[in-house]
């Protein structure tokens, strides 16, 4: 099994073989930066990874692979656009160094750039990997657009936020998973296991996510600790709290989510709402949500029937994705 870090080595060299070039150059230097920034490479290595489970050839699925993460790019590229963010991995976003109308555009071209490598696979594989893949973008929409819709949505129940995080984020891992199966020849009850593995990690990953912004250490974990407070984002967290809070508890907590924050009471607010999730156990709720969709993640790569070595590698990816500093 070739381990993680070597399969990332391909997808970058990958990566850097892609001729993201032309006329004109305002629509192509923008897609060289945004895929310059770098990142984990987390999703074309669930692709080879999940060709390696079954057996199948690497090189059959480098093209895929890459191809999924010109998408993921593209997705957090107009992401950035929606959330008007200054910063994109410590450096200036596409639409703040260009403008957004460049912007827009480049991540149209990354999403057709998308397609034509998706179908870069052997010919048994097409169709099935072009379903799996224009599906999973759709819904990856749905759930970006769901996103948006909670911001101004007075009530979101706990039910529809998890559905919403398992389109926004979770099934673009399932579908690297199911890709790399389609190609490597599996059938389609091992591909459906795989693809169900990836969705529920995505699920657990987000919530870990969740509950990092709130108890994390900013040091560690790599973001501003209380943004989500701060911005009232509607998490598992907070949907929690506005569910268990009665009484005097629910007036202090929506008057604590009413403080207006500048530099100077940022912290306050944070800390005001923090005290309350401490009361109604939000943390432990969240965690054993997090952890249920983990096991569940487990049980179906334990449902297929493949080497052990190989499931052993992608346990151990999957295990080192929860393990991120508190």
């Amino acid at each position: 099994m070739t381990s993680p870090s070597k399969l990332q080595e391909l997808i970058n060299q990958r990566l850097q073989e892609l001729n993201f070039s032309g006329d004109p150059a305002t629509l192509y230097e923008p897609i060289r930066y945004m895929m310059a920034l770098g990142g984990k490479r987390i999703r074309p290595v669930l692709v080879l990874m999940g060709t390696e489970l079954f057996k199948g050839d690497l090189k059959q699925a480098l093209s895929a692979a890459t191809g999924i993460e010109v998408f993921h790019n593209f997705t957090l590229l107009h992401d950035d656009i929606m959330d008007n963010a200054p910063l994109r991995r410590a450096m200036p976003t596409v639409h703040a160094k260009w403008n957004s109308n460049i912007a827009i555009l480049s991540g149209d071209a990354m999403f057709v750039k998308a397609c034509q490598l998706m179908m870069d696979v052997p010919d048994h594989a097409v169709r099935k990997v072009m379903e799996v893949f224009n599906r999973t973008a759709l819904e990856v929409c749905e759930g970006q657009q769901l996103d948006m819709d909670f911001e101004t949505e007075p009530s979101v129940n706990i039910d529809r936020y998890l559905d919403m995080i398992r389109l926004k984020t979770a099934v673009l891992v399932g579908c690297s998973l199911e890709v790399g199966a389609i190609i490597a020849g599996a059938d389609d009850k091992a591909a459906q296991h795989l693809y169900d593995f990836g969705v529920n990690l995505g699920i657990a990953f987000q919530l870990q996510d969740d509950i990092l912004d709130v108890y994390g250490d900013a040091a560690k974990f790599g973001k501003q600790v209380g943004g989500d407070i701060i911005a009232n984002k509607k998490t598992l967290l907070l949907l929690y709290a506005i569910a268990s809070a009665s009484g005097d508890l629910s007036v202090e907590l929506a008057n604590s989510l009413l403080m207006p924050v500048d530099a100077a009471n940022a912290y306050q607010k944070v800390e005001a709402v923090k005290q309350i999730y401490n009361r109604l156990n939000v943390r432990e709720y969240a965690e054993t949500q997090m952890q249920s969709s983990y096991e569940l993640a487990l049980t179906h790569l334990d449902a297929i029937v493949a080497s052990q070595e190989e499931k052993t590698a992608l346990r151990e990816l999957a295990k080192s994705l929860m393990i991120r500093e508190h």
